[in-house]
Protein backbone atom coordinates (compact mmCIF):
# COMPACT_ATOMS: atom_id res chain seq x y z
CA UNK A 1 0.00 0.00 0.00
CA UNK A 2 1.44 3.56 -1.08
CA UNK A 3 0.90 6.60 0.98
CA UNK A 4 0.04 10.03 -0.86
CA UNK A 5 0.53 13.21 0.68
CA UNK A 6 -1.13 16.62 -0.57
CA UNK A 7 0.16 19.85 0.27
CA UNK A 8 -2.61 23.07 0.94
CA UNK A 9 -2.48 24.38 -2.96
CA UNK A 10 -3.29 20.82 -3.80
CA UNK A 11 -6.73 20.95 -2.60
CA UNK A 12 -6.36 25.06 -2.53
CA UNK A 13 -10.14 25.24 -4.92
CA UNK A 14 -13.20 22.90 -5.65
CA UNK A 15 -10.88 22.55 -8.89
CA UNK A 16 -8.04 21.51 -7.13
CA UNK A 17 -9.33 19.11 -4.53
CA UNK A 18 -11.39 17.16 -8.32
CA UNK A 19 -7.66 16.53 -9.61
CA UNK A 20 -6.49 15.15 -6.31
CA UNK A 21 -9.52 12.51 -6.70
CA UNK A 22 -8.88 11.99 -10.20
CA UNK A 23 -5.30 11.06 -8.87
CA UNK A 24 -5.97 9.18 -6.18
CA UNK A 25 -8.79 6.85 -7.70
CA UNK A 26 -6.64 4.46 -9.76
CA UNK A 27 -7.64 1.33 -8.64
CA UNK A 28 -5.00 0.57 -5.73
CA UNK A 29 -5.27 1.08 -1.94
CA UNK A 30 -4.07 3.60 -0.39
CA UNK A 31 -3.79 5.93 2.50
CA UNK A 32 -4.29 9.70 1.08
CA UNK A 33 -2.76 12.94 3.75
CA UNK A 34 -4.22 16.23 3.15
CA UNK A 35 -3.10 19.39 4.37
CA UNK A 36 -5.30 22.32 5.09
CA UNK A 37 -6.44 24.33 2.13
CA UNK A 38 -4.26 26.67 1.19
CA UNK A 39 -4.50 30.25 3.04
CA UNK A 40 -6.65 28.14 5.53
CA UNK A 41 -3.51 27.86 8.64
CA UNK A 42 -2.48 31.13 8.01
CA UNK A 43 -5.83 32.67 8.55
CA UNK A 44 -5.73 30.06 11.90
CA UNK A 45 -3.00 31.59 12.80
CA UNK A 46 -4.55 35.14 12.50
CA UNK A 47 -7.42 34.36 14.54
CA UNK A 48 -5.16 33.30 17.22
CA UNK A 49 -3.16 36.39 17.35
CA UNK A 50 -6.59 38.27 17.75
CA UNK A 51 -7.22 35.94 21.17
CA UNK A 52 -3.92 36.33 22.25
CA UNK A 53 -4.07 40.48 21.84
CA UNK A 54 -8.19 40.07 23.22
CA UNK A 55 -9.66 40.92 20.37
CA UNK A 56 -12.51 38.43 20.08
CA UNK A 57 -14.35 41.23 17.45
CA UNK A 58 -11.64 40.61 14.96
CA UNK A 59 -11.23 36.90 15.54
CA UNK A 60 -15.19 36.44 15.01
CA UNK A 61 -15.11 38.60 12.02
CA UNK A 62 -12.31 36.63 10.64
CA UNK A 63 -13.96 33.33 11.24
CA UNK A 64 -17.02 34.45 9.85
CA UNK A 65 -14.84 35.40 6.53
CA UNK A 66 -12.87 32.03 6.26
CA UNK A 67 -16.70 30.02 6.96
CA UNK A 68 -17.93 31.71 4.14
CA UNK A 69 -15.12 31.02 1.99
CA UNK A 70 -15.77 27.45 2.37
CA UNK A 71 -19.59 27.80 1.57
CA UNK A 72 -18.18 28.61 -1.55
CA UNK A 73 -15.94 26.15 -2.26
CA UNK A 74 -18.37 23.70 -1.25
CA UNK A 75 -20.97 25.17 -3.74
CA UNK A 76 -18.68 24.12 -6.84
CA UNK A 77 -16.96 21.22 -5.36
CA UNK A 78 -20.14 18.68 -5.22
CA UNK A 79 -23.29 18.16 -7.39
CA UNK A 80 -26.17 16.79 -4.92
CA UNK A 81 -27.28 19.01 -1.96
CA UNK A 82 -27.63 16.39 0.08
CA UNK A 83 -23.36 16.06 -0.03
CA UNK A 84 -23.44 19.88 0.00
CA UNK A 85 -25.15 20.18 3.25
CA UNK A 86 -23.06 17.22 5.10
CA UNK A 87 -20.04 19.06 3.80
CA UNK A 88 -21.50 22.72 5.13
CA UNK A 89 -22.59 20.84 8.28
CA UNK A 90 -19.16 19.45 8.57
CA UNK A 91 -17.30 23.05 8.53
CA UNK A 92 -19.41 24.14 10.59
CA UNK A 93 -18.81 21.76 13.29
CA UNK A 94 -15.14 23.21 12.97
CA UNK A 95 -16.26 26.79 12.99
CA UNK A 96 -18.27 25.79 16.57
CA UNK A 97 -15.12 24.65 17.99
CA UNK A 98 -13.14 27.77 16.85
CA UNK A 99 -16.07 29.89 18.78
CA UNK A 100 -15.91 28.16 21.74
CA UNK A 101 -12.04 28.89 21.79
CA UNK A 102 -13.09 32.61 22.46
CA UNK A 103 -12.06 33.01 25.86
CA UNK A 104 -10.92 35.62 28.06
CA UNK A 105 -8.41 33.38 29.18
CA UNK A 106 -6.45 32.38 25.57
CA UNK A 107 -3.52 29.70 25.65
CA UNK A 108 -1.67 27.40 24.17
CA UNK A 109 -4.24 24.81 24.23
CA UNK A 110 -6.70 27.07 22.35
CA UNK A 111 -4.53 28.02 19.88
CA UNK A 112 -3.51 24.01 18.91
CA UNK A 113 -7.44 23.62 18.99
CA UNK A 114 -8.16 25.79 16.51
CA UNK A 115 -4.79 25.14 14.11
CA UNK A 116 -6.18 22.10 14.14
CA UNK A 117 -9.24 22.65 12.37
CA UNK A 118 -7.78 23.28 9.10
CA UNK A 119 -7.32 19.95 8.64
CA UNK A 120 -10.41 18.82 9.89
CA UNK A 121 -12.17 20.75 7.47
CA UNK A 122 -10.04 19.56 4.34
CA UNK A 123 -10.62 15.75 5.19
CA UNK A 124 -14.28 16.05 5.62
CA UNK A 125 -14.94 17.91 2.69
CA UNK A 126 -12.96 15.21 0.34
CA UNK A 127 -14.52 12.07 2.20
CA UNK A 128 -17.39 13.80 1.30
CA UNK A 129 -16.47 14.45 -2.15
CA UNK A 130 -15.22 10.56 -3.01
CA UNK A 131 -18.18 9.65 -1.53
CA UNK A 132 -20.25 11.09 -4.02
CA UNK A 133 -18.32 9.80 -6.96
CA UNK A 134 -19.04 6.06 -5.34
CA UNK A 135 -15.36 5.72 -3.83
CA UNK A 136 -14.94 3.24 -0.84
CA UNK A 137 -13.20 5.49 0.94
CA UNK A 138 -12.72 5.79 5.54
CA UNK A 139 -12.10 8.76 6.85
CA UNK A 140 -9.15 7.93 9.83
CA UNK A 141 -9.21 10.50 12.83
CA UNK A 142 -5.35 11.46 12.88
CA UNK A 143 -6.37 12.45 16.62
CA UNK A 144 -7.21 8.77 17.35
CA UNK A 145 -3.94 7.38 16.01
CA UNK A 146 -0.79 10.08 15.68
CA UNK A 147 0.90 10.91 19.11
CA UNK A 148 3.70 12.42 20.09
CA UNK A 149 5.21 11.73 23.80
CA UNK A 150 6.28 13.84 26.45
CA UNK A 151 9.67 15.04 25.01
CA UNK A 152 7.21 16.15 21.55
CA UNK A 153 8.72 13.08 19.57
CA UNK A 154 6.81 10.73 17.62
CA UNK A 155 5.31 7.67 20.05
CA UNK A 156 5.96 4.93 17.96
CA UNK A 157 4.66 1.93 19.63
CA UNK A 158 1.48 3.99 20.11
CA UNK A 159 1.22 5.22 16.42
CA UNK A 160 1.75 1.67 15.06
CA UNK A 161 -0.39 -0.27 17.26
CA UNK A 162 -3.63 2.48 16.68
CA UNK A 163 -3.44 3.09 12.90
CA UNK A 164 -3.04 -0.92 12.62
CA UNK A 165 -5.94 -1.89 14.19
CA UNK A 166 -7.86 0.98 12.86
CA UNK A 167 -7.17 0.10 9.16
CA UNK A 168 -7.96 -3.66 10.07
CA UNK A 169 -11.11 -2.61 11.41
CA UNK A 170 -12.01 -1.32 8.32
CA UNK A 171 -10.99 -3.70 5.20
CA UNK A 172 -13.29 -3.93 2.82
CA UNK A 173 -12.14 0.35 1.79
CA UNK A 174 -10.26 1.20 -1.68
CA UNK A 175 -8.77 4.21 -0.10
CA UNK A 176 -8.25 6.34 4.00
CA UNK A 177 -8.27 9.66 3.95
CA UNK A 178 -6.79 11.00 6.71
CA UNK A 179 -5.17 14.60 8.39
CA UNK A 180 -1.56 15.65 8.30
CA UNK A 181 0.08 17.83 10.76
CA UNK A 182 -2.12 17.17 14.24
CA UNK A 183 -1.78 14.43 16.68
CA UNK A 184 -2.26 14.30 20.47
CA UNK A 185 0.63 15.42 23.06
CA UNK A 186 1.37 12.33 25.96
CA UNK A 187 -1.46 14.47 28.27
CA UNK A 188 -4.06 13.37 25.60
CA UNK A 189 -4.65 17.10 24.16
CA UNK A 190 -4.55 18.39 20.82
CA UNK A 191 -1.08 19.23 19.09
CA UNK A 192 0.76 19.17 15.91
CA UNK A 193 3.57 17.94 14.23
CA UNK A 194 4.89 21.84 13.67
CA UNK A 195 4.94 23.39 10.08
CA UNK A 196 5.54 21.64 7.79
CA UNK A 197 3.88 18.40 9.80
CA UNK A 198 1.76 16.76 7.13
CA UNK A 199 4.80 15.69 5.40
CA UNK A 200 6.18 14.10 8.58
CA UNK A 201 2.47 12.96 9.14
CA UNK A 202 2.86 10.67 6.01
CA UNK A 203 6.26 9.35 6.46
CA UNK A 204 5.16 8.40 10.28
CA UNK A 205 2.65 6.42 8.33
CA UNK A 206 4.68 4.60 5.85
CA UNK A 207 6.86 3.62 8.76
CA UNK A 208 4.11 1.84 10.73
CA UNK A 209 2.24 0.12 8.05
CA UNK A 210 5.66 -0.98 5.96
CA UNK A 211 4.42 1.12 2.74
CA UNK A 212 5.63 0.44 -0.16
CA UNK A 213 6.26 3.71 -0.83
CA UNK A 214 5.83 7.73 0.23
CA UNK A 215 4.38 9.83 -2.21
CA UNK A 216 4.47 13.63 -1.30
CA UNK A 217 2.48 15.71 -4.09
CA UNK A 218 3.14 19.83 -4.05
CA UNK A 219 3.02 21.83 -7.56
CA UNK A 220 6.27 21.67 -8.51
CA UNK A 221 7.66 18.36 -10.03
CA UNK A 222 10.34 17.59 -7.95
CA UNK A 223 13.03 18.68 -6.35
CA UNK A 224 14.83 21.44 -8.53
CA UNK A 225 18.82 22.13 -8.88
CA UNK A 226 18.62 25.52 -7.96
CA UNK A 227 16.35 27.86 -6.78
CA UNK A 228 14.01 28.75 -9.72
CA UNK A 229 12.94 31.99 -8.26
CA UNK A 230 16.73 33.19 -8.76
CA UNK A 231 18.11 30.99 -11.62
CA UNK A 232 16.62 30.57 -15.07
CA UNK A 233 16.44 27.03 -16.44
CA UNK A 234 16.77 24.37 -13.09
CA UNK A 235 15.53 21.07 -13.55
CA UNK A 236 14.27 18.41 -11.45
CA UNK A 237 16.87 16.13 -9.88
CA UNK A 238 15.73 13.06 -10.98
CA UNK A 239 17.16 10.72 -8.48
CA UNK A 240 18.92 11.83 -4.81
CA UNK A 241 19.94 9.49 -1.80
CA UNK A 242 18.24 10.42 1.34
CA UNK A 243 21.07 12.08 3.10
CA UNK A 244 21.14 14.16 -0.12
CA UNK A 245 17.24 15.53 -0.03
CA UNK A 246 18.26 15.99 4.08
CA UNK A 247 20.64 18.39 2.90
CA UNK A 248 19.18 20.06 0.41
CA UNK A 249 15.81 20.16 2.75
CA UNK A 250 17.69 21.43 5.68
CA UNK A 251 19.70 24.58 3.83
CA UNK A 252 16.67 25.86 1.69
CA UNK A 253 15.02 23.38 -0.60
CA UNK A 254 11.53 24.54 0.70
CA UNK A 255 9.38 21.15 -1.41
CA UNK A 256 10.48 19.25 1.81
CA UNK A 257 10.53 19.56 5.86
CA UNK A 258 14.00 18.21 5.88
CA UNK A 259 13.06 15.86 9.37
CA UNK A 260 10.24 14.29 7.18
CA UNK A 261 11.88 12.03 5.25
CA UNK A 262 13.76 10.33 8.61
CA UNK A 263 11.16 7.54 9.72
CA UNK A 264 11.09 6.65 5.50
CA UNK A 265 15.00 6.80 5.70
CA UNK A 266 14.78 4.39 8.95
CA UNK A 267 12.87 1.92 7.53
CA UNK A 268 13.94 2.07 4.05
CA UNK A 269 10.52 3.38 2.07
CA UNK A 270 11.45 5.30 -1.11
CA UNK A 271 9.59 9.00 -1.27
CA UNK A 272 8.98 10.19 -4.35
CA UNK A 273 7.93 14.00 -5.28
CA UNK A 274 5.08 14.54 -7.43
CA UNK A 275 3.37 17.60 -9.14
CA UNK A 276 -0.34 18.11 -9.11
CA UNK A 277 -0.66 20.29 -12.01
CA UNK A 278 1.46 17.86 -13.85
CA UNK A 279 0.93 14.31 -12.15
CA UNK A 280 2.66 12.58 -15.65
CA UNK A 281 5.67 14.04 -14.39
CA UNK A 282 8.45 11.97 -13.15
CA UNK A 283 9.63 13.88 -10.34
CA UNK A 284 12.41 13.45 -7.97
CA UNK A 285 12.45 9.91 -6.74
CA UNK A 286 14.42 9.22 -3.22
CA UNK A 287 15.67 6.27 -1.73
CA UNK A 288 18.63 4.96 0.30
CA UNK A 289 20.48 3.60 -2.45
CA UNK A 290 21.92 5.58 -5.36
CA UNK A 291 21.35 5.40 -8.60
CA UNK A 292 23.90 4.39 -11.05
CA UNK A 293 23.92 7.19 -13.65
CA UNK A 294 24.64 10.04 -10.53
CA UNK A 295 27.85 7.96 -9.44
CA UNK A 296 30.63 11.66 -9.02
CA UNK A 297 28.06 14.14 -9.92
CA UNK A 298 26.97 17.31 -8.24
CA UNK A 299 23.10 17.19 -8.12
CA UNK A 300 21.53 20.44 -6.96
CA UNK A 301 22.33 23.67 -4.83
CA UNK A 302 20.19 25.66 -2.17
CA UNK A 303 20.55 28.27 -0.39
CA UNK A 304 20.08 29.40 3.54
CA UNK A 305 19.37 32.87 4.48
CA UNK A 306 19.69 34.85 7.83
CA UNK A 307 22.54 33.52 8.83
CA UNK A 308 24.77 34.99 11.38
CA UNK A 309 28.53 34.10 11.61
CA UNK A 310 30.53 34.23 14.95
CA UNK A 311 34.53 34.05 14.94
CA UNK A 312 36.30 33.83 18.09
CA UNK A 313 39.56 34.06 18.63
CA UNK A 314 41.37 32.65 20.95
CA UNK A 315 45.31 34.80 23.32
CA UNK A 316 46.06 31.15 23.44
CA UNK A 317 46.36 28.42 21.12
CA UNK A 318 43.20 26.61 19.57
CA UNK A 319 44.35 23.21 21.22
CA UNK A 320 44.79 24.66 24.99
CA UNK A 321 43.06 22.68 27.09
CA UNK A 322 38.80 23.31 27.10
CA UNK A 323 39.39 25.97 24.83
CA UNK A 324 36.71 24.25 21.95
CA UNK A 325 34.88 23.03 24.93
CA UNK A 326 34.01 26.14 26.34
CA UNK A 327 32.97 27.72 23.26
CA UNK A 328 30.38 24.65 22.26
CA UNK A 329 29.15 24.25 25.95
CA UNK A 330 28.06 27.94 25.14
CA UNK A 331 25.94 27.36 22.28
CA UNK A 332 24.59 24.05 23.95
CA UNK A 333 23.42 26.18 27.14
CA UNK A 334 21.19 28.25 25.22
CA UNK A 335 19.82 25.78 22.74
CA UNK A 336 21.08 27.57 19.98
CA UNK A 337 21.70 24.93 16.40
CA UNK A 338 25.46 25.65 14.51
CA UNK A 339 25.21 24.93 11.50
CA UNK A 340 29.02 25.48 10.16
CA UNK A 341 32.22 25.28 12.21
CA UNK A 342 35.51 25.87 10.69
CA UNK A 343 38.76 25.88 13.19
CA UNK A 344 42.42 27.43 12.75
CA UNK A 345 45.35 27.39 15.16
CA UNK A 346 43.91 30.12 17.21
CA UNK A 347 40.09 30.65 16.66
CA UNK A 348 37.01 29.08 16.06
CA UNK A 349 34.10 30.53 13.31
CA UNK A 350 30.42 29.04 13.70
CA UNK A 351 27.19 29.96 12.17
CA UNK A 352 24.00 30.17 13.42
CA UNK A 353 20.37 30.40 12.32
CA UNK A 354 18.37 31.68 15.36
CA UNK A 355 19.72 34.68 17.30
CA UNK A 356 17.27 34.64 19.62
CA UNK A 357 20.00 34.37 22.69
CA UNK A 358 22.69 36.25 20.52
CA UNK A 359 23.55 38.88 22.87
CA UNK A 360 23.61 36.62 25.96
CA UNK A 361 26.06 33.96 23.60
CA UNK A 362 28.12 36.97 22.34
CA UNK A 363 28.94 37.57 26.20
CA UNK A 364 29.54 33.98 27.59
CA UNK A 365 31.74 33.80 24.91
CA UNK A 366 33.85 37.30 25.14
CA UNK A 367 35.10 35.24 28.40
CA UNK A 368 37.34 32.72 26.02
CA UNK A 369 38.71 35.33 23.40
CA UNK A 370 38.19 38.57 20.97
CA UNK A 371 34.40 38.09 19.07
CA UNK A 372 33.40 39.67 15.94
CA UNK A 373 30.30 38.93 14.07
CA UNK A 374 28.95 39.24 10.77
CA UNK A 375 25.14 39.07 10.04
CA UNK A 376 23.12 39.07 7.12
CA UNK A 377 24.75 35.96 5.62
CA UNK A 378 24.01 33.14 3.61
CA UNK A 379 24.93 29.33 3.17
CA UNK A 380 24.97 28.17 -0.17
CA UNK A 381 25.00 24.23 -0.35
CA UNK A 382 26.45 22.25 -2.95
CA UNK A 383 25.16 18.61 -2.88
CA UNK A 384 25.67 15.37 -4.55
CA UNK A 385 28.10 12.34 -4.38
CA UNK A 386 30.57 14.29 -2.91
CA UNK A 387 33.08 11.92 -1.29
CA UNK A 388 36.68 13.21 -0.83
CA UNK A 389 37.94 9.74 -3.53
CA UNK A 390 35.74 11.88 -6.31
CA UNK A 391 38.66 14.43 -7.19
CA UNK A 392 37.93 17.67 -9.01
CA UNK A 393 34.26 17.63 -7.46
CA UNK A 394 35.09 20.67 -5.12
CA UNK A 395 37.60 22.77 -7.18
CA UNK A 396 33.87 22.60 -9.67
CA UNK A 397 32.24 24.42 -6.85
CA UNK A 398 35.18 26.85 -5.79
CA UNK A 399 36.25 28.01 -9.37
CA UNK A 400 32.43 28.89 -10.00
CA UNK A 401 32.88 31.38 -6.98
CA UNK A 402 36.24 32.60 -7.54
CA UNK A 403 34.86 35.94 -8.04
CA UNK A 404 32.09 36.35 -5.29
CA UNK A 405 34.19 36.53 -1.14
CA UNK A 406 33.23 33.56 0.51
CA UNK A 407 33.59 33.78 4.32
CA UNK A 408 33.76 30.04 5.69
CA UNK A 409 33.86 26.54 3.56
CA UNK A 410 32.23 23.61 5.00
CA UNK A 411 33.80 20.41 3.86
CA UNK A 412 34.79 16.78 4.50
CA UNK A 413 31.76 16.60 7.36
CA UNK A 414 28.91 15.01 5.33
CA UNK A 415 29.64 12.44 1.88
CA UNK A 416 26.68 14.81 0.22
CA UNK A 417 27.54 18.77 0.33
CA UNK A 418 30.27 21.67 0.31
CA UNK A 419 28.87 24.70 2.54
CA UNK A 420 29.82 28.34 1.35
CA UNK A 421 29.10 31.47 3.75
CA UNK A 422 28.56 34.22 1.39
CA UNK A 423 26.85 37.59 1.92
CA UNK A 424 23.20 38.37 1.06
CA UNK A 425 23.99 40.35 -1.25
CA UNK A 426 25.81 37.47 -3.16
CA UNK A 427 23.06 34.63 -2.93
CA UNK A 428 22.15 35.14 -6.06
CA UNK A 429 24.75 35.78 -8.14
CA UNK A 430 26.63 32.46 -6.14
CA UNK A 431 23.58 30.54 -7.33
CA UNK A 432 23.74 31.82 -11.03
CA UNK A 433 27.75 31.07 -10.69
CA UNK A 434 27.37 27.81 -9.66
CA UNK A 435 24.54 26.75 -11.76
CA UNK A 436 26.60 27.96 -14.95
CA UNK A 437 29.76 25.64 -13.81
CA UNK A 438 28.08 22.98 -12.30
CA UNK A 439 24.89 22.19 -14.75
CA UNK A 440 26.08 24.07 -17.83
Amino acid sequence: MKVLKFGGTSVGSAERMKAVARIVCDGERKIVVLSAMAGTTNTLVEICDYLYKKNADGARETIATLERKYWGVIEELYEAEEYKQAARDAVRACVVSMRACIKELFTIYEEKEILAQGELMSTAMMQLYMQEQGVKSVLLPALDYMRINKNNEPDMSYIRTSLNDMLKSVPEADMYITQGYICRNAYGEVDNLQRGGSDYSASLIGAVIGADEIQIWTDIDGMHNNDPRYVENTRPVRYLHFDEAAELGYFGAKILHPTCIQPAKQNNIPVRLLNTLEPQAPGTFISNYPHPQDAHTIKAVAAKDNITAIKIKSGRKLLAHGFLRKVFETFETYKTTIDMVATSEVGVSVTIDNTRHLPEILDDLRQYGTVMVDENMVIVCVVGDLEWQNAGLESRALSALKDIPVRMVSYGGSNYNISFLVRQEDKIPALQALSRELFG
